[in-house]
Formats: C-alpha cells, sequence, structure tokens
C-alpha cells in the first residue's frame, strides 16, 4: 500500500469497488516496499491487469444494455404522449405493433385512461397515462444517470489499466536494466 509520503507512487484510489493503481516512479523502492521481487512483482500486476480486464468487460456489458434500454424507455414514453394527445378527441389510434419476432399486426386503439406496462420478469401493470408517464420518465432519468456513472467507472478503469501497464513496463525495463549492469560489471571484473 502506498503512502502520500512515499515518493515511488501516488496516492492509491478506489472507484465503486475497483481498486486503484499506483504509479511507480522509483521501482527499486516500490520493490523494497511491497516485499516483493521482480517476478512475483509482474505476476501481482500482471494478475491485477486481467482482473481489471475482466471488470471492463462487465461494465462494458452494462453500457451495452443500458444504451439499450434508453430508446426503448423513449419510445414508451413518446407512445404514451401519444395516447394522451389523442385522448378526448374522438379520433381512432391506428398502430402497428410486434406480435413475435419479425410478425407485425396492425391494431386500433380506442381510446382509454390507462396503459400497460411490461416490468419485466413477466410482470404487466396498468396504470393511468399520468402514471405511466411519471414512471416512464423515472426510470429513463435513472437509466441516464446509471449510465453517466458507468461511463465514468469504465474511464476510471482505463486509467487504472493504463497505469498498471506502464509499470509493468517499468519493472520488466528496470530488471533489463539492473541484469545489463551486472553483466557489464562481471565483464569488466574478468577483464581486470
Amino acid at each position: 500500500m502506498a503512502s502520500s509520503s512515499s515518493p515511488s507512487s501516488s496516492e492509491v484510489s478506489e472507484r465503486r469497488g475497483i481498486p486503484g493503481a499506483s504509479f511507480v516512479s522509483d521501482v527499486q523502492t516500490y520493490l523494497t516496499q511491497s516485499g516483493l521481487d521482480v517476478t512475483s512483482s509482474l505476476a501481482f500486476l500482471q494478475e491485477r491487469l486481467q482482473q481489471y480486464k475482466v471488470v471492463e468487460m462487465k461494465l462494458l456489458a452494462q453500457q451495452r444494455g443500458l444504451q439499450a434500454k434508453i430508446p426503448d424507455i423513449e419510445k414508451c414514453l413518446d407512445i404514451v404522449a401519444t395516447l394522451q394527445a389523442k385522448k378526448g378527441t374522438g379520433e381512432e389510434l391506428i398502430a402497428d405493433f410486434e406480435v413475435s419476432e419479425g410478425i407485425y399486426s396492425r391494431a386500433r386503439i380506442e381510446e382509454s385512461d390507462s396503459v400497460c406496462l411490461w416490468l419485466g420478469a413477466n410482470v404487466m401493470l396498468e396504470y393511468t397515462s399520468e402514471e405511466a408517464s411519471a414512471l416512464l420518465q423515472k426510470n429513463l432519468d435513472n437509466a441516464k444517470a446509471s449510465l453517466e456513472v458507468l461511463i465514468a467507472d469504465l474511464q476510471f478503469l482505463r486509467d487504472q489499466v493504463t497505469i498498471t501497464q506502464v509499470t509493468i513496463a517499468r519493472v520488466y525495463n528496470w530488471d533489463v536494466h539492473q541484469r545489463r549492469s551486472k553483466q557489464v560489471s562481471a565483464t569488466s571484473v574478468k577483464d581486470s
């Protein structure tokens, strides 16, 4: 764990359960403080990088789900608004709706004070138009807010991946430099 007084790394943070990565400015100090050798340190960093990749895949799946859900909610809001606008006009509403994948049917929608909304898990409830509109608007606002948080989480995660990749490169390059220095020292001692 890094401390703010440590010259070898920046402060480690966390965001919604995603551990922060610390930038290593001095590899020797980092290895000494962590109590790891180069091989163990590289193995730990590679494992952390894989964990970040797994979390990234989950977050991207959630993002795709929300991005698909938002237009559906907006479409439902438009339909409820259309039903509310037609209320009291005596005008029929003709609509095409999907019966199953790729199969559509035309329907004449009579004036009504209520609409039925799918809530998920094969549950449908009847609401007044105003209640349905309020519920859909609340769901839309929540989905957009969740998407914003998710995008911020993904950016934080990508920063941690980058920091971890840089740290892996720095530790590896430091190790190569140390080995070369030892070889040069050993060669110069033999030549003397």
